[in-house]
């Protein structure tokens, strides 16, 4: 069954870490209100949602994505590039716990889920100001054993690899190239986000849709022009957090329970 591992938005939110955007005043009950409707639609979908308390201490903590990959043979628990974002990951690790057989990319390795783009048995992994060289090289010394093949991809002007390109399937990776070293995914089709929309490359596909950004309309009428099918949702109020839609939650598959 696809199952969604979510946690709720800390109270904490506002004091966010921030790299690339500016900082804004935050509505927490409106950031709330985006995230219960994410959740919301993933169950639409679909999907089991899993959704963890909120860690008031922890203000990025809604960052599902970034302490941990989930494939379909185990659980990688990572190293975040962030210190004050490392304690995000042990409460994530005993939920993960339960439906994967847990590995650990280990200090002085640092990587963070937003940089990994996996395509079936193939992972992108970012080297970002919070992904290192260690990391990926633990990453796929790990993987290697299952068959998994892990590529670096250089990322310049944004957080995260998937802030610059997702997967939106039929072998179609929409981005923004100016962000990141396009070489190492040669071989698909591209779909460039708007001039105007530099942030809008974070899609995420689940089954034949698309979940997208309501904020960036110009992009998605280039993805409704290729004829994918697009469901927008209002995500403003979590894009002060430099938030994307892949970042909330962790998709797998698991047996029903």
């Amino acid at each position: 069954m696809l199952t969604a591992i979510t946690r709720a938005v800390s109270p904490a939110l506002a004091n966010c870490e921030l790299s690339f955007i500016a900082r804004q005043p935050i509505d927490l009950e409106k950031a709330r209100a985006q995230h219960r409707a994410y959740e919301q639609l993933l169950e639409k979908l679909g999907a089991r949602v899993v959704s963890l308390p909120a860690e008031p201490g922890l203000p990025d903590s809604m960052f599902v994505e970034d302490p941990a990959i989930v494939l379909d043979e185990l659980a990688v628990i990572l190293p975040l590039g962030t210190e004050s974002r490392r304690r995000e990951a042990g409460s994530l690790a005993q939920a993960l716990a339960k439906f994967r057989k847990l590995k650990y990319v280990r200090l002085p390795g640092m990587m963070e889920g937003g940089d990994v783009l996996r395509i079936g048995r193939k992972l992108y992994a970012g080297l970002s100001t919070r992904t290192s060289t260690e990391g990926i090289r633990q990453l796929a010394a790990l993987l290697a054993p299952h068959g998994y093949e892990v590529a670096a991809v250089p990322v310049t002007g944004c957080l995260h690899l998937k802030s610059a390109v997702t997967c939106v399937g039929r072998n179609t990776l929409l981005a923004n190239r100016a962000w990141f070293d396009p070489g190492p995914l040669a071989g698909y089709e591209w779909i460039e986000v708007a001039p105007e929309e530099p942030h809008a490359a974070n899609a995420l596909a689940l089954g034949d849709t698309v979940i997208f950004p309501a904020s960036f309309p110009k992009t998605q009428a280039r993805l409704d022009a290729r004829g994918f099918r697009v469901t927008p949702l209002e995500i403003a109020e979590l894009q002060k957090a430099e938030s994307g839609l892949t970042c909330s939650s962790l998709l797998f598959d698991a047996p029903a329970v």
